[in-house]
């Protein structure tokens, strides 16, 4: 018998001082059964960070190889923002990056091959990619406190991010860089 996905709703009193946007957001993510908690979590902050118009969870879920995880697209639908989320191989980044002209990659781990892929020319307009880190530390604090009903405040200011989570409180840093060319 195939297992299932497990739906989980979140209630995010976003605030991102960096960007000027506050918003409640009442969200609804779908866990796949081979989904860890920590990329679940590492997806919702991702929305968070780059919430805007036009935001979406992918339609194909996380199986999906033709869509990224998320994507900010424009009223008429074309993709403005792709974002991965995890540890894309450099074959779907150098995809994306020729699907569109912005790729951010929200990780919790460091990125050597893909960095090296950058560097010796692999990866189409590296330029465009952007790696967010977000300190794995501070998502396994998170885990234990996850529920399939969660309220949550994320506020992102100056680099740092600042969650409230079941009457505890989290932070970390949000290292942000872009994809070296080749020399």
């Amino acid at each position: 018998m195939a297992l299932t996905a497990t739906l989980y709703r979140f209630a995010l009193q976003l605030s991102d001082v960096d960007r000027g946007i506050y918003e409640a957001l009442d969200l609804r993510l779908a866990r796949h059964p081979s989904e860890t908690e920590r990329f679940l979590l590492l997806r919702l902050i991702a929305y968070g960070l780059r919430y805007d118009e036009g935001l979406s969870f992918s339609k194909g879920g996380l199986s999906s190889t033709e869509e990224p995880a998320l994507a900010i697209r424009t009223p008429t639908g074309e993709m403005v923002e792709w974002i991965e989320v995890g540890s894309p191989s450099a074959e779907r980044v150098h995809r994306a990056a020729k699907a569109c002209p912005q790729v951010k990659i929200f990780t919790a781990a460091e990125q050597p091959l893909l960095e090296q892929a950058a560097r010796s020319g692999a990866l189409f307009a590296p330029q465009r990619v952007e790696v967010v880190f977000i300190a794995p530390e501070l998502l396994d604090a998170m885990i234990p406190l996850l529920d399939r009903h969660t309220t949550l405040e994320l506020t992102h200011s100056d680099g740092r991010l600042y969650v409230s989570l079941a009457g505890q409180h989290f932070e970390g840093d949000v290292r942000t860089w872009r994809l070296a060319a080749a020399p």
